[in-house]
């Protein structure tokens, strides 16, 4: 794992609150996951192509740590990089941090390729596999 993070910003918008105007926890999991879509992109990498050629992402286990209450307007900055790398599997570290520097909320989430068509385990085609391991 190297020091490197892919940095990804979101605002909370009204939305993703509860009625307090604190954000509901399951929204983090939408956080994350739109960090990591865009750090693919970044890397080149399109799902809609891969699913096209049969290959899809599911997470397949989520950690996740609410450390700090987020808030209606603030900007956040979420915060990706992958652990592990294996054939078929991979597992990010992801963080998100307020303005301030404070975390708010981690999490570690397991994605696993599988073939669209059948939802069956299968390897990550190797010149994703190539690319992703280039941006770790």
């Amino acid at each position: 794992m190297s020091d490197t993070f892919f940095t990804f910003p979101v605002r909370v918008y009204y939305e993703d609150t509860d009625a307090g105007g604190i954000v509901y926890y399951a929204n983090y999991l939408k956080f994350f996951e739109r960090a990591r879509t865009e750090w693919l992109r970044a890397l080149g990498i399109e799902q809609d192509l891969l699913l096209s050629k049969n290959v899809a992402f599911v997470v397949i286990q989520v950690l996740m740590d609410n450390k700090k209450p987020a808030k209606f307007n603030e900007l956040l900055t979420v915060y990706s990089q992958i652990s592990t790398l294996k054939k078929a599997s991979m597992v990010f570290v992801q963080k998100i941090h307020n303005n301030a520097g404070e975390l708010v909320c981690s999490a570690e989430v397991k994605v696993a390729a599988v073939s669209f068509s059948g939802l069956k385990a299968r390897a990550i085609p190797a010149e994703v596999l190539e690319v992703l391991a280039r941006g770790r």
